[in-house]
């Protein structure tokens, strides 16, 4: 089998590659270990900052997005027993976040291209990847019994942190910085309507809590926990005390209503340095991990492959390789940008477990005091969440 390029990943990564290849002419294959139905139910990121929905829209895959994305032109930010609200819209020139699940954007980005044509190849076994730092390389895997070689110009890996493209970087190659946080999140889906119209991210003592949503009818709610908590020691009660204790303020009710999914994420940080070896590419999770607090994983993603996506274009085009050459710098600047924010967000916002004597506590609520009585310090913020950062572009420069 030979294509143009050959894509590692059925996540939203790999698809809007495909995606955004075939709108230039070029021809991909997408190979993904998991079942069509997986990959189209399981239950990740939600926030979508206005650059990626504008992207979604302008390639024609944004009609659902518009129909059932719940636009966001603020969040709230809770503290001692208070709630403030950061107006992102007023504060960004317009720019808003939209709530739509990315296991949504996926259903669109697979109709999309069996509507094209292209191929999506799932439940595939024994994947390996070969020859990436020659003008042909190659990836080696089983589909429907049969051994095959798909022999391509150029490979992505968009397989997430536990695919096999990050390991095909020589550990010589290749540098990963890691940082894991001593806590973690207890994660809930609720059938209730949410109990505000926007997000809400609470820092309390007993731990950080966020109120967001899915749907109109489905609630997202998130709890601190130990990073050693097994979901067994938080029953459902437990979940909603805590809840109800972490978010509350004056004149405000949580609505509870059965829990139809939960389970515990992990925080941590994880770079990969560089993004590319040869004529293979990381894109997505196979290259970055940013703590949720900052609502940046599905959109470093999409960032990520659009700037591949037209430095692959310009090489067919016109041979120059300069975005090509380019790509890892290009999208670093941008992922090292989101893990700062979010790394500012986790520590502004959780119990911070070594904090005996109340220091961390009162810098935090000195922060949080600033960004509510300071427009330069919330601009700051709204900027990021909704994603305004420099100017990137594929030559390297500003």
């Amino acid at each position: 089998m030979k294509t143009q390029v050959a894509i590692v990943g059925g996540g939203p990564a790999g698809l809007m590659l495909s995606h955004l290849l075939d709108r230039h002419g070029i021809q991909s294959v997408i190979v993904e270990r998991r079942r069509r139905e997986y990959v189209e139910k399981r239950v990740r990121a939600g926030v979508l900052e206005q650059g990626t929905v504008d992207l979604l829209i302008e390639t024609g895959v944004g009609d659902r997005l518009r129909r059932e994305g719940l636009i966001h032109h603020g969040i709230e930010l809770r503290f001692d027993g208070r709630g403030y609200r950061i107006p992102l819209t007023e504060l960004t020139g317009g720019r808003a976040i939209t709530i739509y699940g990315q296991q949504e954007v996926v259903k669109d980005l697979v109709e999309a291209r069996l509507l094209a044509g292209q191929a999506i190849h799932f439940e595939v076994d024994d994947v390996s990847l070969h020859d990436l730092d020659t003008p042909l390389p190659v990836i080696g895997c089983t589909l429907a019994g049969s051994s095959v070689r798909i022999e391509a110009d150029f490979v992505a890996g968009c397989d997430g942190w536990h695919g096999i493209s990050r390991g095909a970087i020589p550990a010589t190659e290749r540098r990963i910085f890691e940082r894991i946080y001593p806590f973690g999140w207890v994660g809930i889906l609720v059938e209730a309507p949410p109990s505000s119209e926007e997000l809400i991210y609470a820092r309390h003592s007993r731990g950080f809590a966020l109120h967001s949503m899915r749907s109109r009818e489905i609630t997202r709610l998130y709890l601190q926990s130990d990073g050693h908590d097994l979901i067994e020691a938080w029953p459902d009660r437990r979940i909603w005390d805590e809840l109800h204790a972490r978010l509350a303020v004056a004149g405000w009710s949580l609505t509870e209503g059965p829990i139809l999914e939960k389970g515990i994420t992990g925080m941590r940080h994880v770079v990969v340095e560089p993004m590319r070896w040869g004529r293979l590419f990381l894109a997505g999770d196979a290259a970055h991990i940013v703590p949720p607090t900052g609502a940046k994983g599905l959109n470093l993603a999409i960032h990520d492959v659009r700037v591949l996506a037209d430095a692959i274009a310009a090489w067919y085009r016109d041979g120059s390789s300069a975005g090509l050459d380019n790509y890892s710098a290009t999208c670093l600047r941008r992922v090292w940008r989101a893990q700062e924010f979010s790394a500012q967000m986790t520590a502004l916002l959780h119990r911070l477990p070594d904090d005996h004597d109340g220091l961390d506590e009162r810098l935090q609520l000195a922060r949080l005091r600033q960004l509510t009585e300071s427009r330069a310090a919330a601009t700051a913020l709204a900027e990021s969440y909704v994603g305004v950062f420099p100017a990137e572009s594929l030559d390297g420069n500003h």
